[in-house]
This record gives C-alpha cells, sequence and structure tokens, in this order.
C-alpha cells in the first residue's frame, strides 16, 4: 500500500470514529456508497433532510444476527434474508417484529414497521468497516444526481470534509474489465414473513435479467426465497 493509500485509509477511518460520513466502494456492479455510524451524518453528506430513513448496513455477522431476531420472518425466510443479504448482495426491506423490541440502532433503517438492510460484505473492504459494526448507509449520491460509480465522480460529489476510499488502495481489488456492465445502485426487494419476494426497487442485479419476474424466479430457483416446500 503507498502512502497516499494508507493516508486515504487512515482519514475514512478518522470520519467514521468521530460520527462523519466516508464515501467507501463496492464490488461491481454496485456503485460507491456513502456511510456512517450515524444516519443523520449520512443525511447531511447527501444534503438532504436529517431524519430521513436510511439503510443499516448489516456487514458485520453479530450485526446481522441481531437484526435477524427482530424480524417478523419464518426461519426459512430468515436464512433466505441473510443469504440475499450476504450473496447477492441486494438491499432487504423486511418486516419487524411485533412481540419483540428490537435494538434502538435499527431505528433510523425503519419506517412503518419495515426496516431496510444492506448487506453487501465485501473481503477487502472488511478490515475498514469491522471495527464498526453498526453502520448507516445509502447510495453515493447528493440529492438528485445518480450514484457514483467511481471514486473520481464521488469526489467530484461530495465536499472535501467526507472521504473518499477508492477501491484501489484495497489489497485484493481489480479494476473494471473493458465492457463489463454499468454499475448501478443495488436492487432492493420487498421479504414477506413467508419469505415471499417483491421487487422493490430496481437496480444493479435484476438488471442483469431480461425483466424482474426472471429475476425473482433466478432468486427462487437458487433457494433465496419463497415459503419452504413441505
Amino acid at each position: 500500500m503507498t502512502a497516499r493509500h494508507a493516508g486515504i485509509v487512515d482519514a475514512v477511518h478518522a470520519s467514521l470514529s468521530l460520527g462523519r460520513a466516508a464515501v467507501l466502494p463496492n464490488p461491481a456492479p454496485l456503485t460507491f456508497v456513502v456511510a456512517a455510524t450515524t444516519a443523520p451524518a449520512v443525511n447531511r453528506a447527501k444534503d438532504r433532510p436529517a431524519d430521513q430513513p436510511v439503510a443499516l448496513w448489516t456487514h458485520h455477522p453479530d450485526t446481522t444476527d441481531l437484526v435477524l431476531r427482530a424480524l417478523e420472518l419464518t426461519e426459512h425466510a430468515a436464512e433466505s434474508a441473510r443469504r440475499l443479504l450476504t450473496d447477492e448482495r441486494v438491499t432487504v426491506l423486511a418486516p419487524l417484529r411485533h412481540d419483540h423490541t428490537p435494538p434502538a440502532w435499527l431505528a433510523p433503517a425503519t419506517h412503518n414497521g419495515w426496516t431496510l438492510l444492506f448487506g453487501a460484505r465485501w473481503s477487502p473492504l472488511r478490515p475498514v468497516l469491522d471495527e464498526y459494526p453498526v453502520l448507516y448507509v445509502s447510495s453515493a449520491n447528493r440529492t438528485g444526481r445518480p450514484p457514483a460509480p467511481t471514486a473520481v465522480q464521488a469526489r467530484a460529489m461530495f465536499p472535501d470534509d467526507v472521504p473518499v476510499l477508492d477501491p484501489a488502495a484495497l489489497p485484493g481489488t481489480t479494476p473494471d474489465t473493458p465492457g463489463a456492465p454499468p454499475r448501478a445502485a443495488t436492487t432492493t426487494l420487498r421479504l414477506h414473513p413467508d419469505g415471499h419476494m417483491e421487487l422493490h426497487r430496481s437496480g444493479a442485479q435484476d438488471a442483469m435479467h431480461p425483466d424482474p419476474s426472471v429475476y425473482l424466479r433466478h432468486l427462487r430457483a437458487a433457494d433465496h426465497g419463497g415459503p419452504k416446500a413441505t
């Protein structure tokens, strides 16, 4: 790692440790995200109301376990949620249990009884994230602009006090190949208590399929959703 790369990693750690936002990369075909240990910091970086709901980044296994216990999902559906978050790297909108008090830190990601979860756990980024088991996250864009697919575009979009982590600073990353699909924000799936899935918002993952119904069938064929067969 070069001194310049070490410097930006240190800047990201400093920003997150102080409760401020940082812009972080994701694996293809996902765009960058803006993250912080508080939801208002994410929203301020995006230039939108501080109390706007954000997603919880379930990048840490312990955090994921606590969240899954708070969801109104069958055992099979909860396991589907885990795989959708970690393997498919989609965003999941899931219902909260009525008979269980969720962790207080879930509140910023919850609206009308549904909580929004982002799950990409990318190996090169783990050394940066694992120190912060509770992180809030949103697409790396300022209000009204598309999410940033590259570090250069993110730097041009965000103010200087929001550090942007170039994936080149992380061991084990490679540049996008020519002709690769364009990067986009994650697909968001609504997951019902029995595991039934609906496409809530189109994104990078379903864009690689002819239409949303094909994508949902692909997920069900991989046992990523739907009631468990008996």
